[in-house]
């Protein structure tokens, strides 16, 4: 059977549920909180269609996908409004956290699964059943690893990324102003970095910075399937 089509099937079965439940999980946190903004815009939400970015999550992870590259993306970011916070910028940092830790959730869930069908399951009944076959050793470590990347990714302390709402808690306040003003203009470098260094450098520091992350910890959660 042409392994192409499922892979694409598992793939988009994996990354909207890991975007979906990471930016729901920001709204959530921050709605628990004393924010409704989140949920006055609807986005409490586990329709798709209220996520999606047009770039983040199309056009980025098929790129990604083409140049054989680690599928990962964004959703559109949930809006939240410190203000409601008790203390903000602890605010800021628990609201940040909430998305990352979703996918690590997801990621052990996924990995749990696994290791518990492998072991209950003989072998050859997997092989012999297609649609058993792709759920077990095509989705699953999938879901696993593009949470994983999703998580790790959004970790990078680069506006709008979730690691830059962790970085400013810890970042002095009187460089605060200096750091929303270089806000505007990271994202986008970034994200040309992202697309073209690979190509015009043929070295993919993303890539080598999601193997030694999410790689490792994929590695992990999956070593105890017998």
């Amino acid at each position: 059977m042409n392994t192409d089509i499922p892979y694409l099937v598992c793939s988009i079965l994996s990354f909207i549920p890991a975007i979906i439940f990471h930016e729901v999980a920001h709204g959530y946190a921050a709605f628990r909180l004393g924010d409704p903004t989140a949920k006055n815009a609807g986005r409490l939400s586990l329709n798709p269609v209220k996520h999606v970015d047009p770039f983040g999550t199309v056009i980025m992870p098929l790129l990604l996908m083409a140049m054989n590259m680690p599928v990962f993306g964004y959703a559109k970011p949930v809006p939240y409004n410190p203000r409601y916070f008790k203390d903000p910028r602890k605010g800021d940092l628990v609201v940040g956290l909430a998305g990352p830790c979703a996918n690590l959730v997801m990621a052990v869930f996924g990995a749990i699964v696994y290791t518990v069908v492998v072991s209950a399951v003989p072998a050859a009944a997997i092989y012999a059943n297609d649609v058993l076959y792709y759920f077990v050793v095509m989705f699953l470590p999938m879901f696993s690893i593009i949470n994983l990347y999703l998580m790790f990714f959004n970790l990078l302390p680069i506006p709008p990324l979730d690691g830059s709402s962790i970085f400013a808690f810890f970042l002095p306040v009187k460089y605060l102003p200096q750091y929303y003003k270089v806000q505007q203009y990271a994202f986008p470098i970034f994200m040309i970095a992202v697309i073209l260094v690979p190509y015009v450098l043929h070295f993919n520091p993303i890539g080598l910075y999601l193997d030694v992350t999410a790689g490792n910890v994929f590695d992990f959660l999956f070593s105890f399937a017998s």
